[in-house]
């Protein structure tokens, strides 16, 4: 696999990983509530992450050519 891929990976479980060491007490809040969310919600809100990591993708594969 490209290490581009994997660097990305990297950084996505460092940025997830923060919220949990830094914050427990909010973060344990913040699940509670979006395991409240109908799954349609839940649907659009990771349709939107979706769109947005393949758009910054795009954009910075764009760049390095």
């Amino acid at each position: 696999m490209n290490s581009t891929i994997w660097l990305a990976l990297a950084l996505v479980l460092v940025l997830e990983g923060l919220g949990p060491m830094l914050y427990p007490q909010a973060w344990r809040k913040m699940v509670a509530a979006l395991s409240q969310l109908p799954d349609h919600i839940l649907r659009r809100f990771g349709g939107g992450l979706v769109v947005a990591g393949v758009v910054i993708y795009y954009m910075l594969t764009k760049s390095m050519t």
